[in-house]
């Protein structure tokens, strides 16, 4: 499919009609979804429709928006007004949402198209988007191997053309980790950039909206439309979010870039040397790069695994078979409560929601949250220091290329460890980004990461199109 920025102008000046791009679009959906199965709900008609609308408004000599005609898949952790949102679990069957998420709003405001809803780790908990009640997602460049999580679904439908962007939600590299093996660009906002409101919360201290796109221009057009104040969010910022795609080609010369070994260092082979491979070209281009160490990130992982889970069986408590979704009856209320959760949620999220209510319980909340709130306050201190001496930071994305469906599904920590280079920024709440960067020895996608401190989006681009500009050939569709 073709680039967003293209679509969108063509559609504009009538070269092309937003139901073109939109009958294109639902083709291919129906011609390969059935191996990937990137989504979990086609929306053929609402998108037609809305299509027409936009084709009525050209006409009639209205500009539609940035996003005029660009056909979007949406995480089906996003409400949607009368549209089903299942999170990917059983025990939101049934439950339509009786308002629209502020980014699924400003899409629409924007001239976007919905295409349909796309496929998840159940309550975004997974890196491998096989935790879905619905069935696993598959990588597009290979079936056999799993597209990343829990934004699996999204990312996936970007790599197979079947959408120009997606939404993700990304609480600790659940944007940028599928977006990497799936061999696209996948960015993760500084927190509270982008409006929560409607995203079905997982760790609210950690989740953030960020876009899924091919090219980091395209990235920047869809997050200059989402990054927005919204009142109905408290955790929204007041402060205007400048223009990002107009700059994004302004190049990296005098940048001060930051190899971080330690978001290196037991990756794969492979995709290390395409991390350093990245850093040359950054340098090649005029940046200064020097190697920064921050040996705290190593601490991340252990600290976002009491953190997230204790969010979550916060979060969580509310499916109860009381108010919303998957009711199991039963002799009295506590038995019904039980039993709707036991068939309601999966093996992981159960997992999570056990880990994370022991940690919060009255005999360890000291030893084990009170202490990853520490490490997190450490984090972001190391997150400080190290940009009081660069601009932005380099590592890699995941640890591997997609690895094959089944291979970690029972070794929870083997896929914990998908998360280890991607968590310390969410857990300062900094922004961060992937940008495919060549393949592995295997010829799948490598992902090359770059963090920059808050509200830096702007300098995030920047660096990450002089990444993309100097990429070697990647996957072939």
């Amino acid at each position: 499919m073709s680039a967003a920025g293209e679509i969108a102008a063509a559609v504009r000046s009538g070269e092309r009609s937003a139901r073109q791009v939109t009958e294109e679009a639902l083709a291919e959906v129906a011609g390969r979804d059935g191996e990937i199965h990137a989504f979990l709900l086609v929306l053929a008609d609402d998108a037609l429709a809305r299509a027409d609308a936009i084709d009525q408004a050209v006409a009639a000599g209205h500009n539609p928006g940035p996003l005029a005609g660009v056909p979007v898949a949406l995480k089906d952790n996003l409400c949607t007004r009368g549209i089903p949102t299942t999170c990917g679990s059983k025990i939101l069957e049934g439950w339509r949402p009786p308002y629209d998420a502020t980014v699924v709003e400003l899409l629409r405001r924007a001239g976007a198209i919905v295409i349909g809803k796309t496929n998840l780790d159940e309550f975004a908990m997974g890196s491998s988007t096989e935790n879905s009640a619905f069935g696993p997602t598959r990588n597009p460049h290979c079936t056999s191997r799993v597209p990343g999580g829990s934004s699996g679904g999204s990312a996936a439908a970007v790599a197979a053309g079947f959408t120009s962007l997606g939404l993700g939600s990304d609480t600790g590299g659940s944007i940028r980790q599928p977006a990497a093996l799936c061999g696209v660009v996948g960015m993760k906002p500084t927190y509270g950039r982008v409006s929560r409101y409607g995203l079905v919360a997982f760790a609210s201290s950690l989740d953030q909206i960020g876009p899924f796109a091919n090219t980091v221009a395209d990235a920047a057009l869809l997050f200059d439309v989402l990054a927005q104040n919204d009142p109905l969010d408290s955790t929204s910022l007041a402060m205007p979010s400048p223009a990002t795609v107009s700059s994004v080609d302004e190049g990296v010369e005098g940048v001060r870039v930051g190899v971080c070994p330690d978001l290196i260092e037991g990756c794969a082979p492979d995709v290390a040397a395409r991390v350093y491979e990245a850093a040359e070209a950054l340098a090649a281009h005029g940046a200064k790069v020097e190697e920064v160490k921050v040996p705290e990130f190593a601490y991340g992982l252990s600290a976002y695994y009491i953190i997230a889970p204790a969010e979550a069986s916060s979060n969580l408590a509310r499916y109860d078979g009381v108010r919303y979704g998957l009711r199991v009856d039963a002799e009295d209320v506590a038995t019904m409560n039980t039993a709707t959760r036991t068939a309601g949620f999966g093996a992981e999220v159960k997992r999570r929601i056990m880990l994370g209510t022991y940690a919060l319980s009255a005999g360890y909340y000291d030893a084990y949250y009170a202490q990853a709130q520490r490490v997190r306050t450490m984090v972001m201190q190391a997150f400080d220091r190290a940009y009081m001496s660069v601009d932005v930071l380099l590592g890699a994305t995941a640890p591997t290329t997609a690895f094959a469906l089944g291979d970690k599904v029972d070794d929870p920590m083997a896929m914990y460890m998908n998360d280890v280079c991607t968590i310390p920024s969410n857990l300062a709440g900094h922004p961060a980004i992937s940008v495919p960067f060549g393949t592995g020895d295997d010829g799948l996608p490598v992902g090359v990461q770059v963090l920059a401190p808050a509200l830096q989006e702007a300098l995030l681009f920047r660096v990450a199109r002089a990444v993309e500009a100097a990429a070697p050939p990647g996957v072939s569709r």
